[in-house]
């Protein structure tokens, strides 16, 4: 499906009825990330409208030449929202520079949203300010390298750089959820927006009044991408939110703790309802 804006058209997909639930990924991939994780949830959880978009310059939705910086990347979600879901509350879920995202929506129009799950999110937009562990894995695979397919292995590669558990059903997760929306993705767009205007103009957990709908932090306790230890500090402006930081759990602890991220995900969807 695709919402025509006023200067720019954004490619999403919905799923499902009910009460409205937006899921933004992170930075490169495209929807398939939320989808990949979250569907699954939901066959149990009826009575939620899902609507996963491809941000500006991700997946399918092609980039301005006028969209440079984050303020105006958060104003396009907030229209889009405004066309998709007018008038209504909803619930809004992202991974990575999706959760810093989600928060700008929290701190612009906090009365229109029932709850927040952020996945890994960005806390810190200045990758030199951030605690980061160090980077590590935990589990590996020595035999997954004879069990990867020619055209997979450059995929393969940066995905070994990353993981901190292999295994083979991960690794196929990882190249059917994240890497495909990696490709399509417009990476001279990205290089750009990242150098001039990944970060806010405004301190975006400085909020006017806490956040008191139902939230879920999921933190990877060896994420070297975005870290952990950044979160306790705005965590009072959550008074209902649950931190989970997860051992065994990089910067895709959606795919690398499954169960537990199912389990804790369907606990906030029940707080919510």
């Amino acid at each position: 499906m695709e919402c025509q804006l006023e200067n720019i058209t954004l490619h999403y997909k919905v799923y499902g009825a009910g009460r409205p639930i937006v899921m933004i990924h992170g930075y490169g991939p495209d929807h398939r990330l939320m989808t990949g994780c979250m569907e699954p949830i939901f066959r149990e959880h009826a009575g939620w409208q899902r609507i996963y978009l491809d941000l500006p310059g991700m997946g399918q939705t092609r980039a301005p030449e006028w969209l440079v910086n984050a303020d105006q990347m958060l104003q396009v979600l907030q229209e889009f929202i405004d066309r998709v879901v007018p008038d209504q509350r909803y619930a809004v879920a992202g991974q990575s520079y999706g959760g810093y995202l989600a928060r700008g929506l929290v701190h612009r129009q906090p009365e229109r949203v029932d709850g927040l799950c952020l996945i890994c999110p960005v806390l810190v937009a200045d990758k030199k300010k951030r605690t980061l562990p160090p980077r590590e894995t935990l589990v590996r695979d020595p035999g997954l390298d004879s069990r990867i397919a020619p055209d997979d292995a450059e995929s393969f590669k940066d995905f070994r750089g990353m993981a901190v558990v292999e295994s083979q059903r991960i690794w196929k997760r990882t190249r059917d959820e994240i890497y495909p929306g990696v490709r399509a993705a417009d990476h001279e767009f990205l290089d750009r927006y990242a150098a001039d205007g990944y970060s806010f103009s405004f301190d975006v957990d400085a909020m006017p009044a806490p956040f008191t709908r139902p939230a879920l932090f999921l933190m990877g306790r060896q994420d070297s991408i975005v870290g952990y230890a950044d979160a306790w500090r705005i965590m009072d402006g959550y008074p209902r939110a649950t931190l989970a930081v997860l051992d065994r759990a990089g910067h895709n602890l959606q795919i690398e703790q499954e169960a537990l991220f199912n389990a804790l995900v369907a606990e906030w969807i029940g707080r919510m309802e």
